[in-house]
């Protein structure tokens, strides 16, 4: 269970249109803290529910693909948990394999296409664990090969928000944190 002194909402006391996400998040996880606790500030929620998920993670112009693999590399160097028990079977109904998914720790070597390694180490330069993270010139030359200038300030973006409320969920105790 969730340790956040916030208050949280019960599913029955949601707006209905956030039961879906309290059901996929606590199919997923077992834990709907986040769903239930932003549920306080309906516009948040509504925010990173539709706006955010709805909107430019699952919407936007980047193939779902490549965002589920950073996702991924993001939850896993951050170390979160919770994110993890959603984000492996994102990633795998996303296409992304098992091999794949157990082959993140060594992606350079691992059994993914140019454009998946590339996307993965542009995660790697957004994570919160690297605190120098910066798009070099190679690195920015080898996404180019594969995506605009708008599908990379696109993916950027959708790595930052999801850095971002990671740090927020473990700062709350809405997530919880690998050992």
């Amino acid at each position: 269970m969730a340790d956040t002194p916030f208050t949280r909402t019960p599913r029955a006391q949601l707006p209905e249109q956030f039961h879906l996400a309290w059901d996929t998040l606590n199919g997923l996880t077992g834990e709907p803290a986040f769903v239930e606790v932003f549920a306080s500030n309906p516009a948040m929620l509504d925010f990173v529910m539709n706006r955010f998920y709805a909107g430019i993670f699952f919407g936007g112009n980047v193939d779902q693909r490549y965002k589920q693999l950073a996702r991924l590399k993001l939850s896993l160097l951050h170390g979160c948990r919770t994110c993890n028990k959603q984000n492996v079977p994102g990633a795998l109904q996303a296409g992304i394999t098992q091999a794949q998914v157990d082959a993140m720790d060594d992606f350079e070597s691992g059994p993914f296409t140019e454009a998946e390694k590339a996307v993965i180490a542009y995660a790697d330069e957004v994570a919160l664990t690297n605190a120098a993270g910066r798009m070099s010139p190679g690195l920015y030359a080898r996404l180019r090969k594969h995506f605009s200038d708008a599908d990379l300030l696109e993916l950027g973006t959708v790595m930052a928000i999801i850095s971002g409320m990671a740090k927020l969920s473990f700062v709350l105790g809405l997530a919880q944190q690998l050992a």
